[in-house]
């Protein structure tokens, strides 16, 4: 059990861990689902690591018992990343990392927040319905080269002060 999940912004000394979140859901979510080209692009290329050499200054990260166990990156309305590694899934952590960016979309005037997931990730799309996201659009996932439909949610948030 959790004691306590705090939401920061992340520090780089954070990176390493946030490094192998995105390694970790990599490969219990993605690499399942792709080619084994695309997944080999993927190692090789440190498609994770330069994500957060890149915008981990900007994300933000839960810590649950002293420990990192997940990171969020938005940019304007759209939420871009959100990674829980499978040790903390299910513990209210990707919950409390969603809330605290709709907070923060909200107070930068953003009516809407929105963020996609694949059809075949049904855990993600049970969770952002939970939690009053709707589904807008479905399109062809050019990321990954593999074949895959990606599913576009949004979520109003004229109530949030």
């Amino acid at each position: 059990m959790i004691d306590e999940i705090s939401i920061r912004p992340a520090r780089p000394q954070d990176f390493p861990v946030m490094r192998a979140i995105l390694r970790d859901t990599f490969e219990s979510t993605w690499q399942p689902q792709i080619t084994e080209a695309a997944a080999r692009r993927y190692v090789e290329t440190d498609i994770g690591g330069r994500f957060v050499a890149r915008y981990g200054a900007d994300m933000l990260v839960a810590e649950a018992d002293g420990q990192v166990a997940g990171l969020l990156y938005h940019i304007d309305d759209f939420i871009d990343a959100l990674h829980v590694p499978s040790a903390f899934q299910r513990r209210g952590i990707g919950r409390r990392l969603l809330i605290r960016a709709e907070r923060d979309i909200a107070e930068k005037g953003f009516r809407q927040a929105r963020l996609e997931t694949d059809t075949f990730n049904a855990q993600a799309q049970a969770f952002y319905k939970t939690l009053g996201y709707i589904e807008m659009a479905r399109y062809p996932d050019e990321e990954w080269q593999s074949g895959l439909t990606t599913v576009l949610f949004e979520k109003p948030l004229g109530g949030m002060e």
